[in-house]
């Protein structure tokens, strides 16, 4: 068997594009999907030096008495302070990053997914080898946002969406673009962009 490194692939989307849908076709073709905020979120749990770092930099309350992560309390001080925001994004990306390197090795496809909204936005996307974005238009993506999470404000939903890069600058930047719209399936284009990576992989 061959120790070559398999290639890594991103895939990006501005919130409610569609991304978790997209990379379920591509784990259902048999290929690794390493989800990125799922990874943070179970992290920010589990991972004792995470931990100790989030409670030293935003105090013991980020944590409840049974040690479940404090989502109230980090919404109220740190997600409306962009300095604050930043921080804990400086101590969560670096454990996402190892943890995703460990995970690499355990793996054998030809190439790897890494799914993260934010993979132009923190300069993760540096670190791959091609980035697929996830595209839909903004009424679309809000109207499916508010169906989906019915505990979320419109208010709320932009000013995630004022946190990312607008999609057409996501586009230009990405390797190839999957339009997750009424007019356009899915399925092909994910065929299409499969075939053509597990090429690039073969020539690699």
């Amino acid at each position: 068997m061959s120790n070559k490194r398999p290639l890594l692939v991103g895939i990006t989307g501005g919130i409610g594009s569609g991304k978790s849908t997209v990379c379920k076709l591509f784990s259902l073709l048999g290929i690794p999907v390493f989800t990125a905020d799922d990874r943070a979120k179970w992290l920010m749990v589990h991972d004792a030096e995470l931990r100790n770092q989030i409670s030293t930099t935003f105090g013991a309350d980020s944590y409840s008495a049974n040690g479940e992560l404090n989502r109230a309390f980090l919404a109220e001080t740190v997600f409306p302070n962009p300095e604050k925001i930043a921080a804990l994004n400086g101590l969560v990306h670096p454990a996402v990053r190892k943890d995703f390197e460990q995970w690499i090795t355990q793996q054998t496809a030809p190439y790897l997914i890494k799914e993260a909204a934010l993979l132009f936005e923190t300069g993760a996307a540096k670190e791959l080898d091609y980035v697929i974005n996830v595209s839909s238009p903004l009424r679309v993506r809000m109207a499916r946002i508010l169906l989906r999470d019915p505990h979320r404000s419109e208010e709320q939903v932009n000013q995630i969406i004022n946190q990312q890069l607008p999609d057409e600058e996501k586009n230009e930047l990405a390797d190839f673009c999957i339009k997750n719209t009424d007019n356009k399936l899915l399925i092909p284009q994910v065929l299409e962009v499969h075939a053509q990576l597990l090429s690039f992989a073969t020539t690699a």
